[in-house]
């Protein structure tokens, strides 16, 4: 086997020409530097340092959380009175004919599916009258402080290229990731750490891999940097 396969990241520092520690040295005296120039100096910007909001921020955090294998919005907000009435039976013709489902054509032509409605209880709660099911029951008494948006629709209908959709916005990779924009537009006050960090969960990773929360056609210091719950940090 070739030598430079056995290599890890530690051996190139290590044999590299520079070194990691010289290259450390490197940043640190280039941050010296820039504090100490005075006005009016040329110097490298950080593209990480804290920039100010177009507008004045109400809000102090927002807190994104994308869940996927999350319990379905048929089984939390979305309730589907139609649905429910027709539970078990065949669905009607109407409702697929011309239209592409994900794994649908295998066995549609051979028996048409049933439907499959929520066995989860549906209450109104709040003035406006909002469905909340029984799953989330202290959801109900707040239903009136927050917004549940039941407007939104999309033609991708598969794992992948849906959680694309709704991390960078395309279900076609090469788009940058929501935190990523962010990243780019507010900068980050973490002098130390990064920025944009990504929890993941399961051995392999969401669906769709790293563009999920990539930086695009952005420069890769707003990418965001994975953690994993055993092993070496990414």
């Amino acid at each position: 086997m070739d030598p430079l396969l056995l290599s890890t990241r530690r051996h190139f520092f290590q044999q590299c020409g520079l070194g990691i520690g010289t290259m450390a040295l490197a940043s640190l005296w280039n941050e010296a530097h820039t504090a100490a120039a005075p006005q009016g100096t040329l110097t490298l910007p950080n593209p990480l340092a804290p920039k100010k909001p177009h507008f004045e921020p109400r809000a102090k955090a927002v807190i994104f959380l994308f869940i996927a294998g999350g319990p379905s919005q048929l089984e939390l907000f979305d309730y589907k009175p139609k649905l429910a009435s027709l539970h078990g039976k065949p669905v009607p013709l109407e409702f697929i004919k011309g239209k592409r489902f994900a794994f649908m054509d295998s066995f549609a032509a051979k028996k048409v599916p049933l439907l499959l409605g929520s066995r989860r209880k549906f209450k109104q709660y709040g003035k406006a009258g909002t469905w909340v099911s029984e799953c989330l029951p202290h959801t109900g008494t707040i239903v009136d402080d927050i917004a549940v948006v039941r407007s939104m629709q999309t033609n991708v209908f598969n794992h992948a290229p849906a959680k694309m959709f709704i991390n960078t916005g395309s279900p076609q990779a090469g788009r940058p990731s929501m935190g990523a924009w962010a990243t780019y537009g507010l900068g980050s006050e973490a002098k130390d750490l990064p920025g944009f960090v990504v929890l993941q969960s399961g051995p392999r990773g969401p669906r769709g891999g790293s563009p999920l929360y990539g930086s695009g056609f952005l420069p890769s210091a707003y990418q965001g940097v994975p953690f994993r719950s055993v092993g070496d940090p990414s």
